[in-house]
Formats: structure tokens, C-alpha cells, sequence
């Protein structure tokens, strides 16, 4: 008796653990395609492609602009990323280092995006936002169902 017991113990440690590891590798994939979404928007930004940047987003997709503007769906959101790229950022080039990704539950993450942004009117600018995205998990599928990007200012006078 005692013999199956141990048997039975073994047993179930054995599948939990293993359960614990389809779940973190279940968990490490949706991380990776969270990130590609993310690098996906640095690429179309510094491509200069509207299309591209906008491609992450839910076809519904609420955007705020650092300035406080809010462009709603995929294809407003398009629409804007082309006319900057082809006025004030056409030359710029933006750089994302994601500080968090953090899971609400399996198919909903919150994102915090670090961006430094240089940009030329007139004279090189440089520009430093931080975002927060709200991405979900649709049919297998990670997007960004909300956005808001806000400016960090410089501290102590500079």
C-alpha cells in the first residue's frame, strides 16, 4: 500500500510540473509575440510606414497621443502615422526598450514602452515618452487594444 502510494505521489508531482512548464512556455511564447508587436511598431516608425506602424493595433484600437489627441481604429491610427511621416517625422528615427509586460490574465497584458525619439526641424530634437499598451490574445493572435504614450520631461532644470 505504501509502495503506491509513493507510486501515486510521484505521479502527480510529475504532472504538476509538468503543467508548470507548459504553462511558462506557454507564457514565454505570448511574451515573444507581445515584443514582435512592439518591435513591429519601431520598425514601421522608422520606415516611415503608417501601414506598418499601425499594424499591432485592433482593428477598434483606442490611440492617445502624447499631446493628449485620441485616434480610434487601426486605420485612423494608419492615417496619422502616414501624414507625420511625411511632415515633422519624416526623418526622425525612434527607439523602444520595454520596461514591462505584465499579464492581467492569459489573453489580456499590459506593456510599458520606454521610446527616445530624434527628430530634425530646423535643428535635432530629441523626444522621450513612455507608453502604456493594453494588448490582448485573440484566436491565438496578440494586438494592441489601447495605447497611451505620454511625455516624460527633463528633471532638475536641464
Amino acid at each position: 500500500m505504501l509502495r503506491n502510494s509513493t507510486i501515486l505521489i510521484l505521479v502527480l508531482f510529475i504532472a504538476s510540473v509538468n503543467g508548470y512548464g507548459q504553462k511558462t512556455d506557454s507564457k514565454a511564447k505570448d511574451e515573444t509575440m507581445i515584443r514582435a508587436n512592439v518591435k513591429q511598431m519601431e520598425t514601421g516608425w522608422n520606415a516611415h510606414d503608417g501601414k506598418a506602424f499601425a499594424a499591432p493595433f485592433t482593428a477598434d484600437a483606442d490611440y492617445i497621443v502624447v499631446n493628449g489627441m485620441h485616434a480610434k481604429g487601426r486605420d485612423e491610427i494608419e492615417k496619422g502615422h502616414t501624414g507625420i511621416f511625411t511632415t515633422i517625422y519624416k526623418d526622425s528615427r525612434n527607439a523602444e526598450t520595454i520596461k514591462s509586460v505584465r499579464f492581467l490574465r492569459k489573453d489580456v497584458a499590459v506593456v510599458h514602452v520606454e521610446w527616445n525619439l530624434e527628430f530634425t526641424v530646423g535643428e535635432t530634437r530629441k523626444g522621450h515618452a513612455l507608453s502604456t499598451m493594453i494588448m490582448t490574445k485573440d484566436n491565438g493572435k496578440w494586438s494592441i487594444a489601447a495605447f497611451q504614450n505620454t511625455s516624460i520631461q527633463p528633471t532638475g532644470g536641464k
